[in-house]
């Protein structure tokens, strides 16, 4: 079993289904959700066992994105999604992945995550607003900086950014925040 998807994809995932990727996808749990509701899904990740029983379902693209090249160069889609993970060299790549019009559902730890458990290095959480910052320009439909207190406590920062049509395009501002800090 690879567990649910994420309740910020399934909340935030444009409709209708289009052409999705799935960023370090793993055991695809958001891969799955995605082929289900219609989705043409490419996934890439360097763990080719945990994607193998997900090729049926997607186009797979084994790749080490961290230690070699962008495996989709030119290649654009109406959704990525990136959940629990952070390789700050590849913000500007995966912001290019999106196509003018499509949307980016980003969701990982947040800093503070290191005080209750792992991951608990700096470069694999995110700073204060730093979602925001890599979103400037684009319409910020959603987000949040909070920690849960659910079965998995953790520190987390999600975004839903639409990319503009037109790069000269002004952007509304955030059109809903939630920011909850606790100490």
């Amino acid at each position: 079993m690879t567990g649910a998807p994420s309740p910020w994809l399934q909340r935030f995932a444009p409709r209708p289904a289009g052409t999705a990727l799935d960023v370090a996808c793993g055991s695809g749990r958001n891969l799955r959700w995605l082929a289900d509701a219609g989705w043409r899904v490419t996934g890439v990740d360097r763990d080719m066992a945990a994607t193998a029983p997900l090729r049926g379902l997607a186009e797979i693209v084994d790749a080490d994105i961290e230690g070699g090249p962008w495996p989709l160069p030119d290649r654009t889609f109406d959704l990525v999604v990136v959940c629990n993970y952070l390789w700050r060299p590849l913000f500007d790549t995966v912001k290019a992945a999106v196509k003018p019009g499509g949307w980016l559902v980003w969701e990982t730890f947040a800093d503070g995550q290191q005080t209750i458990g792992r991951p608990s290095r700096p470069d694999f959480l995110l700073q204060r607003g730093e979602l925001l910052r890599i979103c400037e320009g684009w319409r910020i439909v959603a987000y949040e900086d909070v920690f849960e207190t659910n079965v998995n406590p953790r520190f987390v920062q999600r975004v839903a950014a639409s990319r503009p049509l037109n790069p000269l395009q002004r952007q509304p501002k955030i059109a809903a925040i939630h920011s909850i800090v606790t100490p």
